[in-house]
């Protein structure tokens, strides 16, 4: 034989045994790591799941502000209980044996197992390992127990809306509302995985990192701090329940890039026992799906177009009746008083809605229209929720005044919480449009991961300069309420109140007696970290929103000052 064709067979059958190797050595990191929980599973035949049909999905994380993880939703292992009807003889001594180990319904268990050729009858779920051995050990005939394994959600009811839950659609569960229903396809798991062989699993994974086509399971990892989202909740529980409000929502968001740390809807759910709510709106998500006219929370908005086209300054002065008729319609202050000579500063200070149709008609029409869907409003922000819903801005395709005068103090718009995060965010970073988002990492099955970035507009919405000043004017006026009772001695904090009418149902006018309150707020200042949203819809007995909210808004400012170790910018 030929020197080069030894080598070269040496050389094929080395290739030969490395390709071997590999392929061994794959099958053993999905065997040990990948796949650990379904064989170890397997292993387990005391309580042999029937069919192999073994539930699994991606677990869904909370990210601490080290960023270590939390599991939000995750898979919980245990077992249930069910029975064989046809070999059940005596069906009361069979119930009172089971009884003192689980809960169960008398008629509901006879009536199960009187179902004539049924072979298999769930009785009930998540059982622990004691409870399970205690049945086993009575050896009760027709009566059977199996691993199982479910949906847990360790929070209980925290941002229930956002993570959202599992039903059954047809003979699959499925994502439901929220995160689990948003990245359902990244979650769950392949259909039949369990019966991949050896080959097919290994020869499939290798085809799958080729191709982009399928969509790969895994993991998901939020930018929800779970510490922040608990504290988000307890204040706006506290302002619901204080105030007899039908619906309370709030978002903590990073102005700078779009990352939520927390996002609230009330009332809530118990997302491990979903099915017993009073009301399945409490499924949706507010501050995603539901909009609202806001009131005053718009005016810097307006504000912030006029300075940045230099039609005005902070001290620019307007004389103020306390009412301006526009197009045969009265519009009043807060409190029906006029000011006199005020400057635009005051107009903030004191929420003047005669100051911000006098802001409206230096703008003009086309430029307040230009601005206003600049910051995003009518459009949706693109958050990786299902359901969003866009705003409501037609009016600013009117011709008459009277449209935009009331747009200019926020009525006659209606637009989603998170809509107005992201606009009020604009105004405070320099004049970019973010992408509010929740998830920013996908840990694949595979071992791989993905980083998502989201895209920032960088259009210059305002200048830099306008940025700073309508900031400092914000700033302003936090310090301006209850006579500077709430001013932050070393922190810069910005913030606007809203106090809105609520429309009737029928579109014919507003409830005299029925308001929406809402606060925005802001830190540092003037290179904010920061920005914090928060609505009630009808609170009761209680006017205005600087009454309701600037309470909660310093107790969540605080405590993200002591724990994110904000450091003081004055």
């Amino acid at each position: 034989m030929k020197p080069s064709l030894f080598k070269s067979r040496i050389r094929f059958i080395s290739i030969i045994i490395f390709i071997f190797s590999s392929i061994l050595i794959t099958k053993l990191v999905f065997v040990q790591i990948i796949h650990k929980n379904y064989y170890a599973e397997r292993a387990d035949k005391q309580y042999a799941t029937p069919a192999g049909n073994i539930f699994d999905r991606g677990t869904i994380f909370f990210s601490k502000k080290d960023n270590t993880l939390v599991a939000a939703g995750t898979v919980a292992s245990g077992y249930k209980l069910a029975i064989d009807p046809n070999e059940i003889v005596d069906k009361e001594a069979i119930y009172a044996a089971l009884s003192p180990y689980i809960k169960i319904d008398h008629t509901t268990f006879i009536d199960r197992a009187s179902k004539p050729n049924d072979p298999y009858e769930e009785i009930a779920t998540h059982l622990t390992k004691e409870q399970a051995d205690q049945i086993d050990s009575l050896h009760l005939h027709g009566v059977s127990i199996y691993k199982d394994n479910w949906r847990f959600y360790p929070g209980g009811t925290l941002a229930s809306q956002t993570l959202g839950f599992l039903a059954y659609k047809g003979n699959d569960k499925v994502g439901q509302y929220g995160l689990e229903r948003y990245y359902d396809s990244v979650l769950s798991k392949p259909k039949n995985q369990e019966d991949v062989n050896f080959f097919a699993e290994v020869f499939s994974n290798l085809r799958d990192s080729i191709s982009s086509d399928k969509v790969k399971q895994g993991d998901i990892v939020t930018t929800i701090e779970p510490s922040t989202q608990h504290i988000l909740e307890s204040e706006l529980s506290g302002a619901l329940n204080t105030w007899s409000a039908d619906q309370a929502g709030g978002i903590i968001m990073n102005p700078q890039n779009g990352e939520i740390y927390a996002i609230a809807g009330l009332p809530d759910f118990d997302l491990n026992d979903f099915g017993n709510v009073s009301n399945v709106d409490y499924y949706r998500n507010p501050d995603i799906e539901n909009v609202f006219e806001f009131g005053s929370v718009i005016k810097p908005l307006v504000m912030a177009a006029a300075l940045d086209l230099n039609l005005l300054t902070p001290d620019t002065t307007y004389f103020d009746k306390g009412v301006v008729t526009v197009n045969n319609h009265d519009i009043y202050n807060f409190d029906k008083k006029g000011r006199g000579l005020a400057t635009m500063q005051t107009v903030l200070d004191q929420s003047l809605n005669t100051g911000m149709v006098f802001v409206a008609g230096k703008l003009g029409h086309d430029n307040m229209r230009t601005y206003l869907k600049a910051y995003g409003l009518g459009d949706k922000t693109g958050i990786d929720l299902p359901n969003e819903t866009s705003g409501l801005i037609k009016n600013l395709e009117s011709p008459r005044d009277i449209e935009y005068a009331d747009a200019a103090f926020g009525q006659g718009i209606a637009i989603t919480p998170i809509e107005a995060v992201r606009a009020f965010s604009s105004i405070i970073n320099g004049g970019n449009l973010v992408t509010p988002h929740l998830v920013k990492q996908i840990r694949y099955n595979d071992g791989s991961s993905k980083t998502i970035d989201y895209p920032i507009t960088k259009q210059g919405i305002i200048k830099k300069e306008t940025s700073v000043t309508i900031s400092r004017m914000l700033v302003h006026v936090f310090e301006s309420y209850y006579n500077g009772k709430y001013k932050f001695t070393h922190y810069s904090v910005g913030s606007k109140t809203g106090t809105a009418q609520i429309a009737m149902e029928n579109g014919k006018g507003y409830y005299p007696d029925r308001h929406t309150h809402s606060f925005f707020g802001f830190f540092p200042a003037y290179d904010p970290k920061f920005i914090i949203f928060l609505f009630l819809k009808n609170p009761k007995h209680v006017d205005y929103s600087s009454e309701t909210l600037i309470g909660p808004f310093v107790d969540i400012t605080k405590f993200l000052m002591n724990y994110y170790d904000v450091p003081p910018d004055r």
